[in-house]
């Protein structure tokens, strides 16, 4: 601490009773009880800094205590650019110190100002527990948040991994097994399913038989008891590695349509089946009742009631305190169901098409990162020449018929055109493999950025079969509407980008300075960047100033580390273990993420609650000063780490 901001005991640091007095008018110490936040202002030091101090230095050593402004401003420099200035009762050192980082910015007074100095050993239990960091997560509007004890969110299933869900060993018998024997061992074991060992060495997999199975291909079907299990059985079963955490484990589930999925060790054996009940309480298993009754519906007009019952259950799931990925993963889960449901539909009623075709969900959906508010993206491509007049009609027809039945169930196709009925996104196969070629050459071409983050962001929903290798789907077979979770629909392609054609040096800088170019919205003093005029007047996008930065520039990370479709988390990730981006900057980018992606969630579901069309415009007033502080931070870090790398890739933005 230099010499001229040396804790001065004068008369503006007052008693300890009046510094617990001002700590305790401010989050988060206003939840703190009496007697404890005495002991805080006890040991609570107070800085006298004239105007141009330097409280800290950017990338100095992890700082040691938690600063609170008193009176006067400080300002948050990076590079020697002002980024904010905090009132007072507005903290900061707190990321450094929580973090023992390096500072990421400068702290100077911005005029005559008196600071609160809190020690890090005091402090840091306080910013550190559950119910804290939990309520700040969630905290985007008045109504009070829920606590959440460490016991309570480590005995959440979602966060554990597949392996220490599994409740009982696993049932295996062999596939010539009477249907009959092999109920009454899952009788006498208790257990929901049966599995069988098929094939041998390399070729090893899992059969497996549900006691839903049991019901509508025996009881309901009259198959005799005495056949075969084989004659019952899912073969392939799909299987989970150990480690895999239950949530994604949930996701797969339901994408699938199964209740049940064996857990394999690395090593490939079985150490049990998880089922739907091991995961999910009773609010959660709405969405399974929602998947089901999609897949029955025989009508758009029966998918358009159903479809009423998906803002219910993301209420519900918003409720039960599951987190805000989980949630709209499984938004994305069922808009891909209610897809692939209404191009079943438009198929049956345009006849078998002229030639193989895939849908792919792009943008937001593709990313599994669907909002309330959000739209749907989408294209289209299929087997055979660009020009033939007889698909492209036959699939402009499926494509317009497919988004009727969307906006019918509310859910709007993307109002910019990214969409399977407008012709830029109903190519041939070889069409867009010669756009990502030509995109990875000549990156200046018009609208290239728009078609990279198309092609980049991009997942196969719906396939018919395809030639080539692979077992080739059927409409209305399992290939239908039964991709797997992240890969391919079944005999389809993979993706628009093909692995050969990656991206240059001139398209990869030309992503790099489209990334950093959407700065954060961050303001002065207690305010942020908002609209200035119109019905959304003193209101933040929180998508466009806070989400999309992070998006886009962990869309070039992830592809300059070899990812293409990916989420957001999934690419910073990657482009962490690639050295892309560096440890702290991409954890950055993910914690901020998670914490304005939570805040978005918060705001949505409270306008669903009250009927309103949900949206991206926060008003900052909304929030407690907690949630607006941390905010703040958040852009600040995201701004943070957008400088540093434009000075390290010599893009020149500032």
């Amino acid at each position: 601490m230099s010499a001229t901001n040396q804790p001065d005991p004068g008369p503006l640091a007052g008693p300890p009773g009046d510094i617990a007095g001002f700590l305790g008018s401010h989050p988060p110490f206003d939840t703190v009880e009496p007697a404890e936040l005495a002991k805080v202002a006890a040991v609570t030091l107070t800085e006298v800094n004239p105007a141009g101090t330097t409280i800290f230095s950017q990338g100095a050593e992890p700082v040691e205590c938690l600063w609170m402004v008193r009176t006067g401003s400080v300002e948050v420099r990076h590079d020697g650019r002002i980024l904010d200035r905090l009132g007072p009762g507005e903290l900061f050192g707190h990321a450094s110190m929580i973090s023992g980082l390096p500072t990421g910015f400068e702290a100077r007074a911005g005029e005559d100002t008196v600071c609160y100095c809190i020690p890090a050993d005091v402090v840091r239990p306080l910013l550190a527990r559950p119910d804290v960091l939990r309520f700040v997560a969630r905290s985007i509007v008045t109504r009070a948040g829920v606590a959440v004890t460490p016991e309570a969110a480590g005995s959440d299933p979602l966060e554990q991994r597949a392996a220490t869900l599994i409740r009982t060993r696993p049932l295996l018998c062999r596939g010539s097994e009477p249907i009959r024997e092999a109920a009454k061992r899952m009788t006498a074991e208790g257990a929901s399913a049966v599995l069988v060992p098929t094939g041998t060495g390399s070729q090893a997999r899992l059969g497996i038989v549900t006691d839903r199975d049991l019901r509508s291909r025996v009881i309901a079907a009259g198959l005799s008891p005495d056949a075969p299990v084989s004659a019952i059985m899912t073969d392939p079963a799909y299987t989970v590695s150990a480690d895999r955490l239950g949530g994604d484990v949930l996701l797969d589930m339901l994408e699938r349509g199964v209740h049940h999925i064996p857990v394999l060790s690395p090593a490939g054996q079985v150490l049990g089946v998880i089922d739907d009940g091991d995961l999910v309480a009773a609010e959660a298993r709405r969405p399974f009742l929602l998947r089901r009754a999609i897949d029955l519906a025989a009508t758009p007009a029966e998918l358009a009631a159903t479809a009423a019952g998906l803002n219910p259950v993301i209420i519900s799931l918003h409720d039960a305190r599951v987190t805000a990925e989980h949630v709209s993963a499984v938004r994305s889960v069922v808009l891909d169901a209610l897809t692939r449901r209404l191009v079943d539909l438009a198929v049956q009623q345009a006849g078998h098409p002229p030639a193989p075709f895939t849908w792919f969900a792009l943008g937001s959906l593709s990313r599994r990162e669907a909002m309330p508010s959000s739209d749907v993206d989408s294209a289209l491509a299929w087997q055979g020449s660009a020009a033939d007049p007889e698909v492209r009609g036959y699939l402009a027809r499926v494509a317009s018929t497919v988004e009727d039945g969307l906006r019918a169930c509310g859910i709007r196709p993307d109002a910019n055109g990214a969409s399977a009925s407008s012709p830029l996104f109903a190519r041939s196969l070889a069409s867009w493999r010669a756009v990502a070629r030509s995109l990875a050459q000549d990156p200046t071409q018009e609208k290239a950025l728009i078609l990279v983050s198309v092609i980049s962001d991009n997942r196969p929903v719906w396939s018919t079969g395809w030639e080539g290798p692979g077992e080739p789907g059927t409409v209305g077979g399992p290939a239908v509407g039964s991709p797997a979770v992240g890969s391919p629909a079944v005999g389809g392609p993979d993706g628009l980008w093909e692995a050969r054609a990656r991206p240059g040096p001139e398209l990869m800088r030309l992503l790099a300075r489209f990334a950093l170019s959407f700065r954060p919205p961050t303001g002065f003093l207690r305010d942020f960047v908002v609209e200035h005029s119109g019905e959304r007047r003193g209101r933040l996008d929180i998508k466009h100033g806070g989400l999309i930065p992070i998006v886009d520039l962990a869309r070039w990370a992830g592809m300059a580390a070899g990812v293409t479709s990916a989420s957001t988390v999934e690419r910073l990730q990657a482009a962490e273990a690639a050295g892309t981006l560096e440890s702290t900057q991409a954890r950055t980018l993910m914690e901020a993420f998670g914490f304005i992606f939570s805040l978005r969630l918060d705001h949505q579901v409270e306008q669903l609650r009250r009927g309103e069309e949900p949206d991206d415009f926060i008003d900052p007033k909304t929030l407690n000063p907690l949630a607006r502080s941390y905010l703040r931070e958040a852009f600040r870090a995201v701004a943070s780490v957008q400088s540093g790398l434009a000075n390290e890739l010599a893009l020149g933005i500032r």
